[in-house]
């Protein structure tokens, strides 16, 4: 399986390159310029397309001929990164690739997602204070992941909870909705966070 991971540079690409890599899939990772030296640790084993991965040429040689999409939605900046990435991967994946996007809690498909107050004070704080320093657009999520839902694609969301370092403790349980009793913690392993991510590429 020829498998594309658009982000791959940051904490949870080089997780899911590292996985991908396990299971001997053929792995194109693209990521920023200035970021391909953070993936020099998988180097001769993977081919690296630099660029921004909202730019849709950057995207569409990247995704030539692969089977599977991993994409990491990163709502950097204010000038809808994510959403480009998203649109530029739903414009150029072959129609039968699978593809899985990677983001944030608060996104939601149908209304029926249960926050906590923590959770929705965080988000009313620092999504505007982010907004107004230019460093990033929660919002941008939200749109990226609405045109995904409404695309005919074989999609896969996957939505984080609170990430943190260590050694895997296995697959996280998972649930369709925020809320729902079996999620009572919210902290997962980066590192099985990103084996979850790739569990949607053996549905084939």
């Amino acid at each position: 399986m020829r498998v594309c991971i658009v982000g791959a540079s940051g904490k949870l690409g080089r997780y899911m390159v590292q996985h991908a890599l396990d299971r001997d899939y053929d792995v194109v990772g693209v990521c920023r310029q200035q970021s391909v030296e953070k993936l020099d640790a998988f180097k001769e084993r993977i081919t690296v397309i630099p660029g921004a991965t909202n730019d849709p040429e950057v995207i569409k040689r990247a995704l030539a001929g692969c089977d599977g999409v991993l994409v990491v939605l990163v709502p950097r900046g204010v000038h809808g990164y994510s959403t480009g990435t998203a649109q530029a991967v739903l414009d150029h994946a072959h129609p039968s690739a699978r593809l899985v996007f990677s983001c944030g809690w608060h996104i939601t498909r149908d209304g029926q997602d249960v926050y906590s107050r923590k959770l929705k004070a965080i988000v009313k704080v620092f999504g505007p204070l982010a907004r107004l320093a230019r460093f990033a657009d929660l919002d941008d999520q939200v749109e990226a992941c609405r045109r995904v839902f409404a695309s005919d694609t074989r999609w896969t969301v996957v939505r984080g909870s609170d990430l943190e370092e260590g050694e895997s403790q296995g697959l996280p349980v998972w649930s369709r909705h925020v809320g729902d009793p079996i999620l009572e913690s919210n902290i997962t392993r980066r590192v099985d966070f990103a084996a979850a991510d790739l569990k949607p590429l053996a549905v084939q």
